[in-house]
């Protein structure tokens, strides 16, 4: 597609993150702990993604076993530790089979990304969106529209693709896959919160279970036109606040203008089913309601890159160990879906023994690229790997490993896929990443982030 006479600015830098979610921030300050340029892109007004814009739970930095063990450490430690100075943290129970979760307070967040991307030097482009990408062998061209200036280019040495929808490597002509083409596509959902909830009533009418019979009940009658049978509302920082994953919204196509508007639409619709339900049916609701919806719906899977390596259902439920791994997951897989009756509710499956598979530095390479990373969730794995490895802790620990990959390959004036793994291993673990599963019980019985679970 040609721009060139409508370019309104040219940019250069050593280092571009494409989308500022879990991945992508944490890769733009790894990346920034040297002496390149690092520009991190954004469509949205704020860091985060998934992280600020729906959900206020970070899973997978522990095993979800009763000897629950830390996994995940280094940068995802310091943006933690950066929420618990102010007691924007607690820990919650594993009540919804992923394990012990990291809930903490998204508008708080938002602010946390901006400090520490803006105190490691990273230069932030917000409201900005990737339109097309023109590539040679040294590096990538990338053009973005901005509403204020109309078109613009950045051309970068080295591309982290944390867009989520593999939208830079959709551009730069790089092989994916669709989500949807094998199996049943997850799932989108439209995250709601409401206030003014009676937790203390709640509980003591039998809490989740209470919940989860109410749920099925409504739904068989019909009382409430409720789309799913099974559904999650937990408890917030926010006092007397809840936040949900509830709304399942299918048969939407997330890349298509017409799909993504119509689940949007379709998403508030159930939101609000779901208000009714709750005030009416659940004890402790009946004086609440929603004071939020998320940014936008969200959106579990769309296009997942074809990488050097492509991480399997069978390398997670075997607990299989790489020597170029860079994380580690313990998280089941979460396949939200479509059933073959029609219902959608959840499908779960545990690693055994409550191990933890390593997921190896060659998923985060494009094959046929030689300057670029793919994090978040369209990395390279199978639709079932992928519903075990996408909680944000490991999507940040994705993040962390390209962008300390991009440094070395910077320094070493080397493609992706000929770094020295070794030294990237060594790097990790000098921050304080995990790559070996600990034989230490992590301490998950206390609200807060203790010293006692840093890596």
């Amino acid at each position: 597609m040609e721009f060139s006479s409508s370019i309104s600015r040219k940019y250069q830098t050593d280092i571009l993150v494409i989308g500022s979610g879990s991945a992508g921030s944490v890769a733009a300050i790894a990346a920034s702990q040297s002496n390149y340029k690092v520009i991190l892109v954004e469509r949205y007004g704020f860091a985060g993604g998934t992280s600020t814009q729906m959900l206020d739970t970070f899973y997978g930095f522990f095993t979800p076993t009763e000897s629950s063990r830390k996994i995940v450490g280094g940068i995802p430690d310091w943006v933690v530790n950066e929420l618990n100075k102010n007691g924007d943290i607690f820990l919650r129970p594993n009540t919804y089979g992923a394990g012990t979760g990291v809930n903490y307070n998204p508008e708080k967040l938002k602010e946390i990304w901006d400090r520490l991307l803006v105190k490691n030097g990273v230069e932030l482009f917000f409201h900005t969106t990737l339109v097309s990408v023109e590539k040679t062998r040294e590096t990538s061209t990338c053009v973005f529209f901005h509403k204020g200036i109309g078109f613009f280019t950045i051309e970068a040495k080295r591309v982290i693709d944390a867009s989520g929808d593999a939208d830079y490597c959709h551009w730069a002509g790089l092989p994916y896959e669709k989500a949807g083409g094998k199996e049943p596509t997850q799932s989108m959902t439209t995250t709601f919160r409401m206030s003014n909830v009676d937790l203390e009533a709640y509980q003591a009418a039998g809490g989740k279970q209470m919940l989860k019979s109410k749920m099925g009940e409504a739904y068989a009658s019909g009382a409430h036109p409720l789309p799913r049978k099974e559904g999650s509302a937990h408890e917030m920082c926010q006092p007397k606040c809840i936040s949900t994953v509830a709304v399942k919204v299918v048969d939407f196509d997330p890349l298509d203008p017409e799909g993504i508007t119509q689940a949007e639409i379709e998403g508030r619709r159930q939101s609000f089913i779901f208000e009714d339900f709750f005030r009416a049916e659940v004890p402790g609701y009946q004086d609440s309601k929603i004071i939020g919806l998320s940014h936008q719906i969200g959106v579990r899977e769309t296009r997942r890159v074809f990488g050097e390596y492509r991480l399997t259902k069978e390398d997670c439920m075997s607990a299989k160990q790489f020597e170029d791994q860079v994380f580690l997951c313990g998280a089941p897989i979460e396949d939200h879906r479509k059933s073959a009756d029609g219902n959608s509710e959840t499908f779960w499956q545990y690693v055994p023994d409550g191990g933890s598979y390593g997921v190896p530095y060659r998923t985060l390479i494009p094959k046929e690229s030689m300057n670029t990373w793919v994090v978040g969730r369209c990395f390279s794995a199978t639709h079932d790997a992928h519903a075990s490895c996408r909680s944000m802790a490991q999507t940040m620990s994705m993040g962390q490993a390209a962008g300390f990959a991009a440094i070395q390959s910077l320094g070493k004036d080397c493609d992706a896929r000929h770094i020295s793994v070794s030294d990237l291993q060594s790097t990790l673990l000098g921050i304080g990443a995990i790559l070996e599963l600990p034989s230490q019980v992590a301490d998950t019985s206390r609200n807060g982030w203790s010293n006692n679970f840093k890596s």
